[in-house]
């Protein structure tokens, strides 16, 4: 006779959801610094995805803290798509509410864009952006950083909108596929 042995996952209690933060919150911090570029929403994110984890437990079906982790982080990622969407209409219910939050000192903002990799990431940005050509490089200033429309950037550089359109494209293209770039977005990418 055959004993069927059912092998049972990881219990994520509160116990492993607070050594989980203990040991990944700042990963998860840099991961979303990098998404949205605000370090006081980057901490509340971290906070929603910890606070859904837990209201969610249940539903993990992992078997070990490489699972417990792949798991937050596809938290995570789902949270950060929606961010966008509701940050808008969040401050302007906050506002409405009279709630402000605590501002956070320049120390904590330093050590958030140092979590983030922040200057590791303009040097390899600035080296990866010295390889476009002159004329991608103003397209992809103008349409990118200056975020012009197309007919502004078309018109600055004196070409066709669909020239610009190019321009723009081949410089993400290029930047997209830069070593340095890749080395470094695998570097701060979580592996689980």
């Amino acid at each position: 006779m055959a004993v069927m042995v059912v092998q049972r996952g990881m219990v994520l209690d509160a116990e492993a959801l607070s050594r989980l933060y203990a040991e990944h919150a700042e990963s998860l911090l840099g991961f979303f610094m990098r998404r949205v570029f605000d370090p006081e929403a980057a901490m509340d994110l971290v906070a929603e995805t910890f606070a859904a984890a837990f209201a969610d437990r249940r539903r993990f079906r992992g078997g070990d803290d490489r699972d417990a982790l792949a798991w937050i982080f596809g938290i995570a990622r789902h949270r950060a798509l929606n961010h966008s969407r509701r940050a808008g209409r969040e401050r302007r219910a906050l506002r409405r509410l009279g709630f402000e939050r605590r501002p956070l000192t320049s120390e904590e903002y330093e050590r958030i864009e140092q979590l983030a990799g922040f200057a590791e990431m303009r040097g390899e940005l600035t080296l990866a952006l010295s390889s476009l050509g002159g004329q991608q490089q103003d397209a992809l200033r103008l349409r990118v950083i200056e975020e012009r429309p197309y007919a502004e950037v078309a018109a600055e550089l004196g070409v066709s909108e669909q020239t610009a359109r190019a321009r723009v494209s081949r410089a993400l293209a290029v930047l997209r596929e830069a070593p340095a770039l890749q080395t470094l977005i695998e570097r701060h990418e979580p592996t689980a």
